[in-house]
C-alpha cells in the first residue's frame, strides 16, 4: 500500500507522456464487463482506435474463466483482447488460456505500470476498489464504516453485494474484529472461513445479491436496498452524470486491478498487441479517467488527470487511508473451494 502511494505521488510530480500511434486496418474483438465501465473505455481507446481506421467489435461478459478456456481448446478464438480482472488473469495464464505478454512488443516500460507483477499475461489497464455506499437522500446520518453494513439496528433494511465470496469474506472478518494486513492468514484456515460465514450469517436475511456491475447503483437508485457495495466507478458516475446524491464509504476499500490479455491462438496476434500499446499509453488512460473514476495503471497517466478528478480515484490519498489489496494469488489457490463453500451457503 505504500509503494502504491508512493508511485502514484511521484507519477504527480514528474511523468513523461506515452501514446503509441494505431496501425488503420486493424480489426480485433474486445471483450470487458459492460455498463458505465465499458461505455469510459469506449470513449477513451475503442471511439479512438476506430477513427484512425481501425474497427474494434465490443463484447461482454462476466469474468468467466471457462468461457475463454473453451474458445482456445476448440480453436475457435471470437474474443481477441479481454479486460480482466487479476484473479482472472491469474487462473487464465496457469491455464494456458492467455498469451504471455512480450513488454518489448509494446513498446511500453514494465516498470511504470502498476500491477505489473500480477500475471505474466496482462497489462495493468486500472486500479479499481470495491466500496459501498448508500443514497443520501434516505440515509441522512449514514454509514462511516464497514462495520455499518453488519449493523442492522443502527441501518436496518436490505443491502447489496455482490453475489461472490471474494471481498464479502474479507471483508466479513474485518468487520469481526480481523485486522486488514492478517485477514488472508485467518481466512487460509477452515477457522477463519466459518468465522467469515458466521458474520455473514449476520445480515443474510437482509442481502440482496447483484452479479452484474450496473445493478449495484440500479438497487440504490430504486430504493430496494439502504447501501450497497459496488465498484467504485459504478457509483461515482451515476453521482457525476445524473447527479444521484449517493456517497461512497472508502473505509476498507478492497484495491483491485483490471487488465488487458490476449486470448491464446487468436489469429489476430500483432494487431492484439497494437491495440494494447495504444489504450496503454498515458493519455488514453488519462483520458479514461474523464469517464470513470478509476485509477490509470500507467503512472505516466498521472500528470495528465484533472486535480478535481483525482480526489475520486480509489488511489487518492484520503481514499487510501484503510485501503487493502486484494490478494488475486490468495483467490487463484482457494478460489474453487471457497466459491462452493458460498454456493452451499447460499443455498441454506
Amino acid at each position: 500500500m505504500k509503494k502504491l502511494s508512493i508511485l502514484f505521488t511521484a507519477a504527480l510530480l514528474a511523468g513523461t507522456a506515452f501514446a503509441a500511434s494505431a496501425k488503420a486496418g486493424d480489426e480485433l474483438t474486445v471483450t470487458s464487463w459492460g455498463g458505465a465501465y465499458s461505455m469510459s473505455q469506449r470513449k477513451a481507446y475503442y471511439e479512438p482506435y476506430n477513427a484512425a481506421g481501425n474497427k474494434i467489435t465490443e463484447a461482454e461478459y462476466n469474468g468467466e474463466v471457462a468461457k475463454i478456456k473453451a474458445m482456445v481448446e476448440a480453436n475457435a478464438i471470437t474474443w481477441d483482447v479481454i479486460d480482466v480482472d487479476s484473479a482472472t488473469a491469474l487462473q487464465g495464464c496457469a491455464e494456458g488460456a492467455l498469451e504471455t505478454i512480450d513488454w518489448a512488443k509494446l513498446g511500453l516500460d514494465k516498470a511504470k505500470f502498476l500491477g505489473a507483477d500480477i500475471s505474466e499475461c496482462s497489462v495493468p489497464t486500472i486500479v479499481y476498489s470495491t466500496v459501498f455506499g448508500y443514497d443520501t437522500s434516505k440515509l441522512k446520518d449514514g454509514p462511516t464504516s464497514i462495520n455499518d453494513l453488519y449493523d442492522l439496528a443502527k441501518f436496518p433494511g436490505k443491502r447489496a453485494l455482490q453475489k461472490n465470496p471474494t471481498v464479502n469474506l474479507e471483508w466479513a472478518l474485518i468487520a469481526d474484529g480481523v485486522p486488514a494486513a492478517d485477514v488472508y492468514k485467518v481466512l487460509a484456515t477452515p477457522e477463519g472461513v466459518d468465522r467469515a460465514f458466521k458474520k455473514l450469517d449476520t445480515i443474510k436475511s437482509e442481502i440482496v445479491w447483484w452479479e452484474a456491475g450496473a445493478q449495484a447503483p440500479q438497487l440504490l437508485a430504486d430504493g430496494q436496498v439502504v447501501m450497497t457495495s459496488a465498484w467504485n466507478g459504478r457509483l461515482q458516475t451515476p453521482i457525476d452524470v445524473d447527479g444521484k446524491p449517493f456517497k461512497i464509504v472508502w473505509d476498507h476499500q478492497a484495491l483491485d486491478w483490471d487488465l488487458w490479455a490476449i486470448t491464446k491462438g487468436t489469429p489476430k496476434l500483432e494487431e492484439a498487441y497494437r491495440f494494447l500499446a495504444f489504450a496503454s499509453g498515458a493519455k488514453p488512460q488519462a483520458e479514461q479517467t474523464k469517464h470513470i473514476a478509476y485509477g490509470p495503471a500507467n503512472a505516466d497517466a498521472i500528470p495528465n488527470v484533472d486535480p478535481n478528478t483525482l480526489a475520486k480515484l480509489p488511489t487518492a490519498p484520503d481514499n487510501l487511508k484503510t485501503a487493502w489489496n486484494l490478494d488475486a494469488q490468495f483467490w487463484a489457490d482457494h478460489g474453487d473451494e471457497l466459491k462452493e463453500r458460498f454456493n452451499a451457503w447460499l443455498a441454506k
